[in-house]
C-alpha cells in the first residue's frame, strides 16, 4: 500500500539530509541482504510513467531486490547505482539478428553492461523475448548464435559467471502440458530448443518461461476452476503417472516444462518464471479481468513465494518468479487487458491491495522538501517493518 504524503513540519532540512542519508543506506543494505523474494517486471510502454529516479525510490521503499527490464535503459540502470537491486536486462527481438556478429555483441556488452558493473547488479541478459511465438524464421535461426555471441563477449570482458545469458519463452512452445509429467515441446520448436538447452546447461543459465494461468481461465471460464488458477483451496489435480497433486495451475505449468526439458535429456537446467500476472481490467470478452481476481492471484502467489515453496516435482527448490508488471502501461497494443497488468497506476497508487507497501516521491517538490518527505516515508516503512517482524 502506498504511504500517504506526510506532514511537512519537523526538523530543519540539514537534519533531514543527514538522517535520510543514513536511512537510505540502511534500506539499500536491506535490499542487498534479501528484500522481497519475488522479482518485478518494469515495462515502459507508456507515456505517463514516473521517472526512473522516482521508480528507484518506490521499489527500494518496497524492498524489492530483483527487477527485470525489456531493454538496457541507461536512465534506469543509472537510477539504481549502488542500491543492491539485482537486474535482468534485455536485447529486443529487433536487435537479435545483429548480435550474431561477435563484434556487435561485444560492442553491446561494452556499452550496456560493462559501465554499470559492479555498481548496478546486472546478473542476467535475455536475448529476445518469446521468439518462437511468431513466424519469423530468420529470428528463430539467429537466436542461439546471438546468445552465444553475447556469452562470448562477456567472457572476453571477464564477466562470464557474473552475468548469465538466456532468453524468455511463451508457454505456447509446449505441445503438451497435461498431465505435467507428459509435458513436451511442440515438434516444430524441438530442433531449436534442443541445442538451446545444451547451451544453457554448459553456461549454467536458467530456462525462462512466461506463465499466465489467466489465459487458460479466460479461454474457458466454465471449464477451468477459478480456485485452481487463483491458488485458493481446492481438491487439486493428481498426475496419474507421478501421483503428485497440484492445487494450482502455475506450478503444474512449471513442472510440465521441467518434464519437457528432461525429455530432451537435461536435468541440470533450472526453470524460472520470467513473467506471470493477472489483469485488473479487460474487454467484455476477457473473463476474470478484475481488480478482485488480480489481487487474489498476486496476493496468494506472494504468500507462496515467501514460504520458499517449490513445485510438487521439485519441492526443495523455491520457485523463482518475476511478476508482470510494475505499472499499467497505456501504450501497449492489443486487448484492454494488455494495458492493465500493473501493481500500480503511474501515479504510484496501488491498483489493488496485496500488502506491498511503497512510496513514490512527488515530482513537484523542492529538493529539500522532497528529501524530508522521503525521510518520513522511510521512517514509516522502518516502523511498519519492525512491527511486522
Amino acid at each position: 500500500m502506498a504511504v500517504a504524503e506526510p506532514s511537512r513540519t519537523g526538523p530543519p532540512p540539514r537534519v533531514f539530509l543527514l538522517v535520510f542519508a543514513i536511512l537510505l543506506t540502511a534500506t539499500d543494505e536491506a535490499v542487498a541482504a534479501g528484500g522481497l523474494s519475488i522479482g518485478i517486471n518494469y515495462g515502459q510502454i507508456a507515456d505517463n510513467l514516473p521517472s526512473p529516479s522516482r521508480v528507484s525510490m518506490l521499489l527500494r521503499s518496497m524492498q524489492v531486490s530483483k527487477v527485470k527490464l525489456y531493454d538496457a535503459d541507461q536512465n534506469v540502470l543509472s537510477a539504481f547505482l549502488d542500491t543492491g537491486v539485482e537486474f535482468v536486462i534485455g536485447i529486443g527481438n529487433e536487435n537479435v539478428s545483429a548480435m550474431v556478429d561477435p563484434a556487435a555483441a561485444r560492442a553491446w556488452v561494452q556499452q550496456h553492461v560493462r559501465p554499470y558493473l559492479p555498481s548496478t547488479r546486472i546478473t542476467c541478459i535475455t536475448v529476445g523475448n518469446e521468439v518462437f511465438k511468431g513466424n519469423d524464421t530468420d529470428l528463430k535461426d539467429s537466436l542461439l548464435p546471438a546468445m552465444k555471441s553475447v556469452y562470448q563477449a562477456l567472457g572476453a570482458l571477464g564477466l562470464q559467471g557474473q552475468v548469465n545469458v538466456t532468453t524468455a519463452h511463451s508457454l505456447d512452445i509446449m505441445g503438451s502440458s497435461y498431465p505435467p509429467s507428459a509435458g513436451a515441446f511442440r515438434p516444430d520448436v524441438v530442433p531449436y530448443i534442443q541445442p538451446l538447452l545444451d547451451f544453457l546447461s554448459a553456461a549454467r543459465s536458467p530456462f525462462l518461461i512466461n506463465c499466465y494461468p489467466y489465459f487458460a481461465y479466460k479461454d474457458d471460464p466454465t471449464g477451468v476452476p477459478l480456485e485452481y488458477v487463483l491458488f485458493q483451496p481446492n481438491a487439486g489435480v493428481t498426475d496419474p503417472t507421478t501421483g503428485l497433486n497440484y492445487d494450482n495451475m502455475l506450478y503444474a505449468q512449471v513442472d510440465s516444462v521441467y518434464a519437457a526439458v528432461q525429455a530432451l535429456g537435461h536435468t541440470d537446467v533450472d526453470v524460472k518464471i520470467s513473467e506471470t500476472g493477472w489483469p485488473s481490467k479487460g474487454d467484455p470478452d476477457e473473463a476474470g479481468a478484475t481488480p478482485q481476481y488480480a489481487g487474489i492471484y498476486i496476493g496468494n502467489l506472494l504468500r507462496r513465494i515467501e514460504t520458499k515453496q517449490g513445485t510438487p516435482l521439485r519441492p526443495a527448490v523455491p520457485i523463482d518468479v518475476y511478476v508482470f508488471a510494475l505499472f499499467n502501461e497505456n501504450l501497449k497494443p492489443g486487448p484492454a487487458s494488455e494495458r492493465n497488468y500493473g501493481l500500480f497506476y503511474p501515479d504510484g497508487t496501488p491498483v489493488y491491495n496485496v500488502g506491498l507497501r511503497g512510496y513514490l516521491p512527488p515530482m513537484d517538490e523542492s529538493d529539500a522538501t522532497r528529501t524530508a518527505i522521503h525521510f518520513l516515508a522511510l521512517i514509516a516503512l522502518a516502523f511498519v517493518t519492525l512491527v511486522l517482524s
